[in-house]
């Protein structure tokens, strides 16, 4: 009779895997939401005067280097929940992932406001 550890027997339940699932997939939906303002933004810029194609050109460094810090995140995040040791240990990762990422979306989006906000004071007072 072979026994096994309590680690190697450990199974996350299916209703918390149901609502990591789901609160991961509201922090996609955010983050894609983010995203396509963003690339709306940029897009108005880049549709006018040279000194708005500069803050395009920012904002399209900066969602670049967004894009990556998230990505960089959420990998971080998955490989804490594949060593997850217990459900509460689970349960609190991933409370921290939404947290966290809800605060770090939220500041992204007022960096981009405030550089398109710049970028369209620019714009006006360059044009004449």
């Amino acid at each position: 009779m072979q026994m096994q550890s309590p680690a190697s027997s450990f199974e996350v339940p299916a209703e918390m895997r149901a609502f990591a699932e789901r609160s991961f997939e509201q922090a996609r939906i955010a983050f894609d939401k983010f995203m396509e303002a963003a690339q709306q933004t940029m897009n108005t810029l880049e549709g006018q005067s040279k000194v708005a194609q500069e803050g395009a050109k920012e904002i399209s460094q900066k969602i670049m280097g967004f894009a990556e810090q998230n990505v960089a995140t959420a990998f971080d995040y998955a490989q804490k929940l594949v060593q997850a040791k217990d459900p509460q240990s689970l349960m609190a990762l991933h409370g921290e992932f939404v947290q966290a990422q809800m605060q770090v979306l939220a500041d992204q989006a007022r960096e981009l406001t405030d550089i398109a906000t710049k970028a369209a004071r620019d714009s006006a007072k360059s044009t004449p």
